[in-house]
């Protein structure tokens, strides 16, 4: 099964996220199939190719419940 989860990157006590699709067995910072974004949550900054996470949910990935609410946030934006 594929999710669409965060992967931490950045330093430390200086985390960074960047947005990904992995298989649900993978670690959490183990190879990603396709990187969709980021998100950097100390300046609030997130960046999606949203067209691309729409047709990798079509195709039956699922969200986190975290990155479904950012999903939902950046939906609500434009």
């Amino acid at each position: 099964m594929l999710k669409l989860r965060l992967k931490k990157c950045g330093r430390k006590r200086q985390p960074s996220y960047r947005l990904v699709v992995m298989r649900s067995t993978t670690k959490r910072d183990g190879k990603a199939i396709e990187e969709l974004g980021f998100y950097n949550p100390r300046t609030k900054e997130l960046s999606v190719n949203l067209e691309r996470a729409i047709v990798r949910i079509a195709q039956g990935s699922k969200p986190t419940s975290v990155v479904q609410n950012l999903l939902l946030k950046i939906g609500r934006s434009t």
